[in-house]
């Protein structure tokens, strides 16, 4: 279980059972048939499947979480930055969703998860040399932004500085060492990121920076980052936010590969939706599904944030969408 906060997601909460409902198909049944629309107000029932695949947020409810480096301006030279965002530039969500799947499916380390990606993208290729010193790379506690700093250190290494990757906790432990420069350099998420920042500065009532626009989210992450002493990279394609998945199984089934298509197609009864707790009350969750698009579930089952509970029962066909992440090694085809 990652440790770091979520826009959307508090802590896990405790498991809870749902009855599941009857509707439009069997729960585990094999998705063979043709796609099936359900009758009106019945819903959908789950279907289980081991491969997951997550509905496209095509009216962007989740804002732009996209994978990003954090630096102390003190140590912030061209150079550094340039050799961060050569990793920005090699990582899109597929390739993190590999990466994720080598280290936690695969029983990888970060550090050759790192390397392996290293070498096969030539993410050292062109490296300027820098100024040089030593650099500390602060990583979260979960197994992602290991890697990720894994993947800092190789690029800043290239680039002649000796460095050591330090796995510190979470956001509220790393950020204020990163702001005093007892750490330079943090993998971070954009749209998370300043809103962690703008809600230390201005309260937790805080009006809301980030937004599903890359360059807006980053615009505003840049002006808060200015006014503690951290500068930021390039974004990364890569995205590890919300998602909302299926079974491969139950896409075939419905027909679905959009949330607008799920909320059309499956609001109603038979419904399951799974998350942890606090997925019922935070507007990334059940109440944005809702207001987004339309969307009409039967019951909710409480489970975990993002984690086994969730695609354990996406899996055996007790759920029929569950709340993970985008970048989950879940999504991984092979």
């Amino acid at each position: 279980m990652r440790a770091r906060t979520r826009l959307a997601m508090g802590a896990i909460g405790a498991v809870a059972g749902a009855a599941l409902l009857t509707g439009c198909g069997d729960a585990g049944s094999s998705g063979t048939d043709a796609p099936q629309t359900s009758a009106s107000g019945a819903g959908c029932a789950p279907v289980a499947g081991q491969q997951l695949v997550a509905l496209e947020d095509d009216k962007k409810l989740q804002n732009s979480d996209n994978v990003i480096p954090a630096v102390n301006s003190k140590v912030a030279t061209p150079q550094l930055i340039a050799a961060l965002d050569k990793v920005s530039a090699a990582l899109d969500t597929p390739k993190l969703v590999q990466l994720n799947k080598a280290v936690n499916d695969d029983r990888k380390t970060p550090k050759v998860a790192a390397e392996e990606f290293a070498t096969a993208n030539n993410v050292t290729s062109g490296i300027a040399k820098g100024p040089g010193g030593e650099i500390v790379v602060g990583a979260g506690n979960f197994a992602e932004s290991q890697t990720l700093a894994e993947l800092y250190r190789i690029a800043l290494t290239a680039a002649g500085y000796q460095v050591k990757v330090q796995q510190i906790g979470n956001r509220e432990l790393y950020e204020p060492a990163l702001e005093k420069g007892e750490v330079q350099v943090v993998p971070e998420y954009a749209a998370t990121m300043a809103e962690f920042l703008n809600t230390k500065a201005n309260g937790p009532n805080a009006q809301p920076v980030s937004s599903p626009d890359i360059d807006k989210t980053v615009t505003a992450l840049k002006a808060e980052g200015d006014k503690v002493g951290l500068t930021f990279g390039a974004p990364a394609a890569a995205q590890d936010q919300n998602a909302f998945a299926v079974t491969q199984a139950f896409a075939d089934k419905y027909g679905v590969r959009t949330l607008s298509e799920f909320a059309t197609k499956c609001s109603g009864s038979a419904t399951v939706l799974g998350g942890p707790p606090e997925c019922q009350q935070r507007p990334f969750c059940k109440p944005g599904l809702e207001k987004t698009y339309g969307l009409s579930v039967g019951s909710f089952s409480s489970l975990d944030q993002g984690g086994p509970l969730t695609k354990n029962a996406l899996r055996e066909g007790k759920i029929s969408v569950g709340l993970i992440f985008s970048s989950d090694g879940a999504f991984a085809t092979s």
